[in-house]
């Protein structure tokens, strides 16, 4: 048995109250409706900025109905506070999801950003501490590790910043370190890396590559790669990020505080390989697709051009074991695409 199965057991038998920052985002919507099918008690704190609400109601469609009665939703924002204190009130348990992703909208947007990443995080360690809460995870990004061009990404080698975004995911970091060694709080930032699912946004400017690409083949439209597709990504489908999540939120190893740590699988897939596989496994699904290409443009300023995590230290004080590999994840991300209408 697993680390990440019998932790399932003990929640199932010690329910908890968990307070989940941007649960009605993509990551944050998985987290809540996992901790609901364990039998948690479950605070959701989103500001609707880009959480939806058709995910809130797609995790309480799929939770039987006796256990949507643990579930509570705070409409509010991070950098409000006030709301951070009364999101925290009885919470055994923070992970914190919420705040402003992309690197493009970073370098149109860099006051935003700073904002919602760094001071709504500063604002839920604060109140976190304040309500006895007993840790802290956080969402911290891949994009931390900006010019350095090692291969794998090793949590204690970092390079400088190539975006607002990647700066502020750094401040972040920061803030959990100093919050441990100043209070003894214990905060955990996983570097997520390339994360992909159901309900990842397919609209807008920035959507992440998975959902924009699958939107694009399902409507008979272009594909977009920024560069000659030979560009690389750790690609992690998102029950590992739950995972994740769970085991450093209730890790009672004393190595784990104040810990940042790669979430991913410790591989790479080029934008070429991704595309194929999409592609072919959207035409199980809709045989029109089988045809499409790609369209290849210039490589995006503030794009890093290869990553890939080393996953050992989350494997070594988690117990981390990835269930899902990029072909398995992408088959049931697909599958739900495929039944949207």
């Amino acid at each position: 048995m697993t680390r990440y199965e019998q932790l399932q057991d003990q929640l199932r038998a010690r329910p908890a109250r968990w307070l989940v920052t941007g649960g009605a985002g993509f990551i944050g919507s998985h987290l809540v409706e996992t901790l609901l099918s364990l039998g948690q008690e479950v605070v959701m704190m989103d500001s609707l900025i880009t959480g939806r609400r058709s995910n809130i109601d797609d995790v309480l469609s799929r939770v039987p109905s006796p256990v949507r009665a643990n579930f509570r939703f705070i409409d509010g924002d991070v950098r409000d506070l006030d709301t951070c204190r009364r999101a925290c009130e009885g919470a055994h348990y923070v992970l914190h999801q919420a705040g402003l992703g992309s690197v493009p909208r970073s370098l149109e947007r860099p006051a935003d950003t700073h904002a919602a990443n760094v001071t709504g995080t500063l604002h839920m360690l604060m109140a976190a501490r304040e309500a006895g809460a007993r840790r802290m995870t956080y969402a911290s990004s891949s994009s931390v590790y900006g010019d350095d061009e090692g291969l794998p990404k090793i949590e204690s080698r970092t390079g400088q910043p190539l975006s607002p975004y990647a700066a502020s995911k750094a401040m972040c970091e920061g803030y959990g370190r100093v919050f441990w060694r100043c209070f003894k709080f214990s905060a955990v930032g996983l570097r997520y890396f390339n994360v992909f699912g159901p309900r990842q946004d397919p609209d807008g400017p920035y959507a992440a590559v998975v959902p924009k690409w699958v939107a694009a083949l399902r409507n008979c439209e272009p594909v977009f790669i920024n560069g000659d597709g030979t560009t690389s990504r750790d690609f992690c489908y998102v029950a590992n990020v739950v995972q994740a999540n769970l085991l450093a939120a209730t890790s009672e190893n004393p190595d784990v505080n104040c810990q940042v740590m790669n979430v991913a699988l410790g591989g790479r897939t080029t934008l070429n390989d991704l595309f194929a596989a999409i592609r072919d496994g959207l035409a199980a699904h809709d045989p029109d697709v089988a045809q499409a290409q790609p369209v290849y443009r210039d490589f995006r300023a503030g794009d890093i051009r290869h990553s890939q995590a080393d996953i050992t230290l989350a494997q070594t004080l988690l117990g981390y074991a990835p269930t899902h590999r990029i072909e398995a994840g992408l088959r049931e991300a697909l599958a739900w695409y495929a039944g949207q209408a």
